[in-house]
């Protein structure tokens, strides 16, 4: 049976870990598990079988492949943690959302152990599709890597030989995805103080009407920036990263990661917590925060 270790606990760490291990074993490792909330993190792995690691090192132990769903502010971090510990027989995959020459870096550092680095983008969120989410792999075992998380029940194709190509594909389209989170997050914000979000929400379904601007886009749009929008705002840390690196001003991101960044302080500063405002209705949600 194919051995698998997770490096981040969060919600995508979770559910590849729940859902790999019906099929794989899998160990799973979080720097918080080390922390007071360790123990209710740890909780979580009761609903599968899924071993939760005392160190990094214990986690990669046996592994036969090592996927790292951490955040974009710690990734470059954890592949010079692990690079040391790896074997030769051992890939690890950086699931994680940063820029091409983070991944490049992260590369190099895991180059100069024993193991094998493969760039992977997650094209889209894992909820609801799983691990059915499609996957982008680069890296001179991408095609190797597509075929063994295929048969695992992923959806993943290789791409690119190179490093740093679908990282690429997915740092541009962070650039549209994100920043049409913040444009409705701030656009619906302005609208409600006016009391004319219902003309705007009418007016952007009648210019695009398949998109559901008079249904549940709004909703999930503002959503992802109440609930993920502190990850979100790093993630676009690494857009900017990657537009600049081409000589690009980057300014429409920047833009979109102050707003990503800005909801979720506004929630912690009147101290609603996204649980409670479930379900989501956008307009709800901001009458709590006015």
């Amino acid at each position: 049976m194919t051995n698998i270790a997770i490096i981040g606990f969060g919600e995508a760490g979770q559910i590849y870990a729940k859902d790999l291990s019906q099929v794989a074993r899998v160990s799973v490792w979080d720097k918080k598990f080390l922390t007071p909330a360790g123990e209710t993190l740890k909780a979580a792995t009761e609903q599968g079988s899924v071993h939760p690691a005392r160190s990094l090192a214990e986690a990669l132990e046996g592994a036969d492949w090592v996927l790292s769903l951490v955040t974009a502010a710690n990734a470059f971090e954890v592949a010079q943690q692990a690079a040391p510990l790896l074997r030769s027989s051992q890939y690890f995959l950086d699931f994680n959302s940063v820029a091409p020459e983070t991944k490049r870096a992260a590369a190099r550092a895991v180059a100069a152990g024993a193991g094998a680095y493969l760039d992977v983008a997650v094209m889209a969120p894992v909820p609801p599709k799983r691990l059915q989410t499609p996957l982008l792999m680069g890296g001179n075992h991408a095609e190797y890597a597509a075929s063994i998380f295929n048969a695992l029940g992923c959806q993943a194709s290789a791409a690119s030989l190179h490093v740093g190509e679908v990282s690429a594909i997915k740092m541009c389209r962070s650039v549209m995805i994100k920043g049409l989170e913040a444009l409705t997050t701030e656009c619906l914000s302005a609208a409600k103080q006016y009391g004319v979000e219902d003309a705007v929400l009418s007016s952007l379904h009648a210019s695009f009407p398949s998109l559901g601007w008079n249904d549940q886009l709004p909703h999930y749009l503002i959503s992802r920036v109440a609930e993920h929008g502190v990850r979100r705002a790093e993630e676009m840390g690494e857009v900017i990263k990657t537009l600049q690196d081409v000589g690009l001003n980057a300014t429409m991101s920047q833009a979109t990661q102050q707003v990503q960044a800005a909801l979720p302080a506004s929630m912690q500063a009147k101290g609603v917590n996204y649980h409670d405002l479930m379900p989501f209705n956008w307009q709800d949600a901001f009458c709590r925060l006015e």
